[in-house]
């Protein structure tokens, strides 16, 4: 067999290896990351790898040149994020499926990927089985979310956002200040800070500035 027959009939190997498999794109700038995900997906028979990219802007660029039918997508990484990743393929296609796959579970980045998109969250220490199912799950059409962050979000979602003003108040107050230090750095009187600390208080549920703090920490809204 010559070299061009071998080419064709490789080629033609590779379609029929192929054949009833669903693409995955990942989205990733660790490259130990990268290599182990393909490493496990591509060894499944209904599934195999695409591409792999190292930020946000070479996912929605890769994502719309190929149309992965599952991509999963990090959230800190360099260039564009993984939400504003997210953002971008949804305005190309609503009906794109990502999963977030991140060591970060704060409500607030949750919320955000959710928001812009994503149809599963998982962390990367997350068992092989439990992400293959989720993999599988959200290319057909379902969602991959934990019952319980489920709830978490819903109950989330259902509290208005805090305004620009309460959350300066709630930097202050992460930074150990008194009523009356966050008034004069905010130039407001006492009782409007007092007036914004039952606001975050409600939207937060939470009865003390420890509580308070406490809560904005897990969701992302400040840094301790």
């Amino acid at each position: 067999m010559n070299e061009q027959a071998m080419a064709v009939a490789d080629n033609h190997k590779a379609a029929l290896d192929d054949a009833g498999k669903f693409s995955v794109l990942i989205a990733d700038d660790h490259v130990m990351v990268q290599e182990g995900l393909t490493a496990i997906i591509d060894r499944q028979p209904d599934m195999r790898v695409v591409a792999q990219v190292a930020n946000g802007e070479e996912a929605s660029r890769e994502w719309e040149k190929l149309r992965p039918d599952v991509t999963l997508m990090d959230l800190r990484m360099p260039t564009l994020d993984g939400v504003g990743a997210i953002e971008r393929i949804h305005r190309m296609d609503h009906t794109a499926r990502i999963i977030v796959l991140t060591t970060f579970d704060t409500d607030n980045d949750i919320y955000r990927a959710i928001k812009a998109g994503a149809r599963g969250h998982l962390l990367k220490d997350v068992p092989r089985e439990e992400l293959l199912d989720c993999i599988r799950r959200v290319q057909r059409g379902e969602t991959c979310i934990p019952p319980l962050l489920a709830a978490k979000l819903a109950s989330g979602m259902s509290k208005d956002s805090l305004a620009g003003r309460e959350l300066d108040v709630l930097s202050l107050l992460a930074q150990g200040k008194s009523n009356k230090d966050i008034g004069r750095n905010l130039f407001i009187g006492e009782t409007t800070v007092k007036s914004h600390l039952r606001s975050i208080f409600t939207k937060l549920n939470v009865l003390s500035r420890t509580e308070a703090l406490t809560v904005a920490s897990q969701r992302g809204l400040i840094r301790l």
